[in-house]
């Protein structure tokens, strides 16, 4: 009980220290640091003492690592919108922004920041690329076609990474493009080739010596 009333007169802190003056604030900063420090470990494979997890135990943890900042995060959000530069500097802007993008479970919280980010990209506040990707996963979490082909699925067979649906395909490197990504090829490579590294062992095994990459266009 103590703690829980600890950690709420905390996040109180946090917001009204933000709604009091449209500076970077610090506790913000340092805050959305330290979770996504703990998000990091979540969202990737299990490493170090994690690795002595099962695999439903590993799951458990992380899924609860994303529903606490969820929580978190949308405390933040009811209070002062998306913590754009003014607030939270480029780092924390984007520390906020993937802490959202790992919110999967709860589509209709990343509708609303998706929204309110729009409008930060707008007075060149946030990062068009990162709202690029967020609009991508919107999409796809709520069953409909990405825009910018940032969300992938792989062929194991041949360590390829694959757009999931995504709308009018032969135009998707225009679409990218306003929005400062590169060609989706040469994104699609370079998701393959990191993909091969952090599977490398396994690939070898089945006699997978590399990638299976796609032609870049020329610029």
């Amino acid at each position: 009980m103590k703690s829980s009333l600890f950690f709420s007169l905390i996040l109180v802190c946090l917001i009204s220290t933000v709604s009091a003056q449209k500076k970077i604030n610090q506790p913000l900063c340092d805050s959305l640091n330290n979770w996504v420090v703990v998000d990091q470990i979540a969202a990737k494979p299990a490493e170090g003492i994690y690795k002595t997890m099962s695999k439903d135990q590993f799951q458990h943890f992380r899924d609860s690592v994303f529903t606490t900042h969820q929580m978190l995060i949308s405390k933040i959000f009811d209070s002062i919108g998306y913590p754009g530069y003014d607030v939270a500097g480029e780092k924390g802007a984007y520390q906020f922004w993937l802490l959202v993008q790992h919110c999967d479970k709860q589509p209709e919280f990343q509708q609303k920041v998706l929204v309110a980010m729009e409008k930060e990209v707008a007075r060149k506040n946030a990062n068009p690329k990162d709202y690029a990707y967020l609009t991508d996963r919107v999409k796809i979490n709520t069953g409909q076609q990405q825009v910018y082909g940032t969300q992938v699925t792989y062929n194991p067979d041949i360590c390829q990474a694959i757009p999931k649906p995504l709308v009018d395909s032969k135009n998707v490197n225009q679409r990218r493009k306003t929005m400062g990504l590169g060609p989706i090829e040469e994104y699609l490579n370079f998701i393959s080739e990191h993909n091969f590294e952090m599977n490398k062992a396994n690939y070898e095994s089945r006699g997978i010596k590399g990638p299976k990459l796609v032609e870049v266009p020329a610029s």
